[in-house]
């Protein structure tokens, strides 16, 4: 923990400022690390891709050396060889979050759930993720003035699932606008805690508004759980990547 998001920045600790400097001084040459997206501050990653370019042989040990290095929230399982054709935020094919909310306070949980204070129905909450997967036009979820091209996105799973401890919410799409994830939780608890009607979920979807949906939630709470790539045409198999923690 401790990280101000993935992304660089001046005069704060970052991810990537953290595996760049370890990873610069271990490959004795300045290293440039692409991560496979970014997530804003208080946003975890069990899964998560980065790559980087070098002429230069791999030191041994090198994933040995290099989590005796970093921080303890950052942990690397492996680094290989891919082709140059391989970009780790351009080749991925789809992304998996999951964001966790809890009735109860939670202690040893610090910084991994949002607190809410009521019992949403889960039948509600699926039924308005339902709704989600019907559209592909996101722009009432959507951050305001960011630079993207589209607002397009295309969900293949969106469900709740209720735990011993509160819900868990799982989506998974091509791509996600910023701040999406967060915003779409916001407004389906409106939806389970009967606050807003599922009529009044696609009225916020068709509205193309982001002054139409519910509050964005909290950071702590959502995770980034999977990040799928066409592995048996790039290396020949599946892989595991690194993992932090904000």
């Amino acid at each position: 923990m401790g990280f101000c998001g993935w992304q660089s920045q001046p005069q704060v600790p970052t991810v990537q400022q953290a595996v760049e400097q370890s990873l610069s001084t271990l490959m004795r040459e300045q290293v440039g690390v692409v991560g496979c997206g970014r997530t804003d501050t208080g946003v975890h990653a069990s899964d998560y891709y980065a790559h980087f370019d070098s002429d230069n042989v791999l030191p041994d040990q090198l994933v040995f050396k290099l989590n005796s290095m970093l921080p303890t929230g950052i942990e690397i399982y492996d680094i290989f060889e891919v082709p140059q054709s391989f970009h780790a935020r351009f080749s991925a094919t789809a992304r998996t979050y999951r964001y966790r909310v809890s009735k109860r306070r939670q202690p040893f949980k610090q910084g991994i759930y949002s607190r809410i204070y009521y019992a949403p129905d889960l039948e509600l909450l699926n039924r308005g993720a339902a709704i989600l997967m019907e559209y592909e036009d996101f722009t009432s979820f959507a951050k305001l003035h960011t630079q993207v091209k589209t607002n397009i996105c295309h969900l293949s799973e969106a469900f709740w699932v209720e735990e011993v401890d509160g819900w868990v919410f799982t989506i998974t799409a091509n791509r996600f606008l910023r701040n999406m994830v967060r915003s779409v939780v916001g407004t389906l608890l409106d939806v389970g805690r009967g606050a807003l009607s599922l009529d009044g979920l696609r009225s916020i979807v068709e509205q193309k508004s982001r002054c139409a949906a519910g509050t964005s939630m909290p950071a702590q709470g959502l995770c980034l759980t999977h990040v799928a790539y066409p592995w048996h045409d790039i290396i020949g198999h599946d892989y595991t990547p690194f993992a932090y923690d904000m």
